[in-house]
């Protein structure tokens, strides 16, 4: 154990973990969950827990090491992509959110089951749950434990089996209720820890002035050029916002929670609190890195956190306190996807095929199938060392790899009620295999199994201009496969009501307007700030 961490500080953590416990077990003590409860929170789920359980569902361990760790090695421009995110989120409580409450789903791929077929519809599940393996679970898994063998000495086996455990307990027993009443406390001590660090890590440094005078100019300017080999401008500005709409407003593991909001108003408020908060990251994740690699020049890529939090900068106590933020971040996203994969298999595939089943069954089902989860993912324990030393950058190069085809499918099906079911799902299919295919040739080339100049070419066109080419070859896949399929086949019936025309509609009449007034205040603002920060490090 790092001779850093006093009885204080493991109190402190033990003290989080019993109250993380009791909140969990108090929330699970109803007896009868019926499927709404176990799913989708009751449906009763208020603004303010949406928009902390958003965010503490968005932001795990691969944030605090993955997001420290390329700002230690590049600097700030690391933050946009919780920048463009926070755009995606404004398009999701006005316009997106408003299409899943009132077409009355559960999940995403029961959307498109409704706008297309239910090809698309087991499609888009099994992927999702594919996904969140590699990159929710794993990334996940490795983050933490990179911190926990540092400060404890752990193997991260170890740390991830105990957190995997100790997590899917009480996932198992309360479902979503659960999952969203514990992440709002999470979001507050991961807050609260990671503005402790930064505190205390400014004040080492000598403040911002005293940072910026460790550093090369170049780390605090956000916008790089278009041959930059990790942040090209037109990446940030055109390719960012792909992975971030297929992430907030496409992702079960995000709209989950918007789905158990208990009105439209409610999800959209929620949706513009995360907003707001994702605004954090930048502050209390990015610049820790900077401060550490000014405090420590010799630390590499993701060792930038772990190295921080082990110094003797923080104060004794304090430290725990910053751990248990960490803890909760990774407990918070590590319950949400296990309720979420467990969501997609049983209204996705037991429910679709078992129609007959009542809520008491399916309740039973979800808790098994989180269960399944929680096994196979202690079985994935062993792959995590496999993920890329700079973790967030891998996290985004995947999903730039899967999210094109998804995005424009939703995008465009939601916009034109022309786009058919079988031209949705061989855009699905066809642009899935090309991601697939770069992410095929980033592997083969990293073991070193092939070094054919075209194939390293390919691998070498930067993740974020290749999530451009993926959506654009996607569209126009999607486009000419529906052209050529409108001369052959008769209309085809859409049971989505209420696409994105009528949500922009009905915004626009007056009555909203003064309903959602907040809401328009509250988004306003948003942007400032955002107009502030780039003007400030641009």
């Amino acid at each position: 154990m790092s001779h850093n961490f006093s009885l204080l500080d493991i109190l402190i953590l033990f003290f989080y973990l019993v109250t993380i416990l009791v909140i969990a077990f108090y929330s699970s003590r109803k007896k009868d969950k019926d499927f709404a409860d176990y799913f989708l929170s009751g449906k009763s789920a208020g603004w303010v827990a949406i928009g902390m359980a958003l965010f503490a569902t968005n932001i795990s361990s691969e944030h605090f090491i993955g997001l420290a760790g390329s700002g230690a090695a590049r600097g700030l421009a690391v933050a946009q992509f919780e920048l463009m995110a926070i755009f995606i989120l404004i398009i999701l409580g006005w316009f997106i959110a408003p299409i899943y409450i009132k077409s009355g789903v559960t999940t995403v791929p029961e959307l498109f089951e409704k706008r297309f077929d239910s090809k698309s519809r087991k499609f888009l599940a099994g992927l999702s749950i594919g996904i969140y393996f590699l990159t929710k679970i794993m990334v996940t898994l490795l983050a933490g434990g990179l911190l926990f063998s540092k400060m404890f000495g752990l193997s991260i086996y170890t740390f991830a089996i105990l957190t995997i455990l100790i997590t899917g307990i009480y996932t198992i027993i309360g479902g979503a209720t659960v999952v969203l009443r514990t992440q709002v406390v999470q979001s507050f001590i991961l807050i609260f820890g990671a503005v402790l660090l930064t505190a205390f890590g400014l004040h080492e440094v000598g403040g911002y002035s005293g940072l910026k005078a460790k550093l090369p100019a170049d780390y605090f300017n956000m916008f790089k050029p278009i041959s930059d080999p990790d942040f090209p401008w037109t990446g940030i500005i055109f390719g960012a916002p792909i992975i971030a709409f297929w992430y907030w407003c496409t992702d079960q593991y995000i709209v989950q929670r918007i789905l158990g909001a208990k009105s439209i108003e409610d999800a959209r408020r929620g949706s513009l609190l995360a907003a707001l908060l994702k605004v954090l990251p930048l502050f209390i994740l990015v610049i820790p890195g900077l401060i550490a690699i000014a405090l420590f020049p010799e630390i590499i890529g993701d060792e930038a956190y772990p190295t921080l939090l082990s110094s003797s900068i923080i104060p004794i106590g304090v430290k725990g306190l910053i751990v248990a933020g960490l803890l909760s971040a990774i407990m918070s996203s590590l319950s949400g996807v296990f309720n979420t994969i467990a969501t997609l298999f049983v209204n996705d595939f037991y429910r679709h095929k078992h129609t007959e089943a009542n809520e008491r069954k399916l309740v039973l089902v979800g808790r098994l199938a989180t269960t399944v989860v929680v096994v196979l993912a202690i079985l994935c324990v062993p792959l995590v060392k496999a993920v890329n030393s700079q973790m967030y950058l891998f996290l985004q190069s995947v999903q730039a790899f899967v999210s094109p085809p998804i995005a424009a499918v939703f995008f465009f099906g939601i916009i034109s009620k022309k786009i058919k079911a079988k031209a949705a799902f061989l855009t699905l299919l066809l642009g899935e295999a090309i991601g697939l295919s770069r992410f095929a040739a980033d592997l083969l080339i990293k073991f070193r199994f092939v070094e054919h100049p075209l194939i390293i070419a390919y691998s070498n066109v930067n993740f974020l201009h290749f999530a451009i080419f993926l959506f654009l070859t996607c569209a126009g896949m999607l486009f000419l496969i529906n052209f050529a399929l409108s001369k052959k086949m008769t209309s085809e019936r859409n049971y989505l009501s209420f696409s994105l025309k009528e949500s922009i509609q009905e915004i626009q009449s007056f009555k909203k307007i003064e309903k959602s007034r907040t809401s328009f205040v509250i988004s306003g603002f948003i942007l400032l700030i955002i107009i502030g920060v780039w003007s400030l490090w641009s």
